[in-house]
C-alpha cells in the first residue's frame, strides 16, 4: 500500500510540474495574442484613417477571454 502511494504521490508531482508548464505556456501564448491583436487594430484604424474601407474591426478579444487568467484554477 505504501508503495502504491509512493507511485502516486510521484505521478502527482509529474502532472503538477507539467500543469504549471503548460500554464506559463498558456500565459505566455496569451500574451503574444494580445500584442498580435492590438498591433492589428492598429493598422487596421490607420488603414481607416486613410479613407480606404469603414471600420470593420472584429472583435477577437472575445475568443481569448476564457484564457486571460489560466492560473485561477487551483491544484
Amino acid at each position: 500500500m505504501e508503495r502504491l502511494n509512493s507511485k502516486l504521490y510521484l505521478q502527482n508531482c509529474y502532472i503538477m510540474k507539467e500543469n504549471e508548464r503548460l500554464r506559463k505556456k498558456a500565459q505566455l501564448l496569451n500574451q503574444e495574442n494580445q500584442a498580435l491583436l492590438s498591433e492589428l487594430k492598429q493598422k487596421l484604424s490607420k488603414g481607416n484613417q486613410k479613407g480606404n474601407a469603414p471600420n470593420t474591426i472584429l472583435d477577437l478579444s472575445l475568443s481569448s477571454t476564457s484564457s486571460q487568467n489560466p492560473s485561477s484554477s487551483s491544484n
